[in-house]
């Protein structure tokens, strides 16, 4: 698996755009674009090829992945999910969760910092 961080191809503030348009798929790769960062949180841009994933893992945070487009495999806490094009999932902090392409997929994934 390859993970690539698409360049910046304009500033995305103050303007109407499509979010899947804002990444692009790139063959046996993971690519992403962040479009915020702050200290309260984050909003990260991804496209998946067919059969790319993440590794089981763990975040401190909150998460919310939206599917843009095509189809992706959820696992949380053992637990999966089918997502297609327009459906979420909500990842709780501190829960194992993993992510698979199923075909090739768009999404964005909110994460929220915030001390509860």
């Amino acid at each position: 698996m390859e993970k690539r961080k698409e360049k910046e191809s304009g500033n995305p503030e103050a303007q109407s755009m499509k979010l899947a348009d804002l990444v692009n798929y790139q063959e046996k790769a993971i690519v992403s674009r962040t479009l915020i960062d702050k200290k309260t949180g984050t909003v990260t841009l991804f496209a998946f090829d067919e059969g790319q994933g993440l590794s089981e893992h763990t975040a401190p945070f909150d998460a919310l992945v939206h599917v843009l487009e095509g189809e992706a495999e959820v696992t949380i806490s053992e637990k999966t999910i089918r997502l297609k094009e327009g459906e979420i999932v909500i990842m709780p902090a501190n829960r194992p969760h993993a992510l698979r392409a199923i075909k090739r997929f768009k999404m964005i994934l909110m994460m929220i910092k915030s001390a509860q």
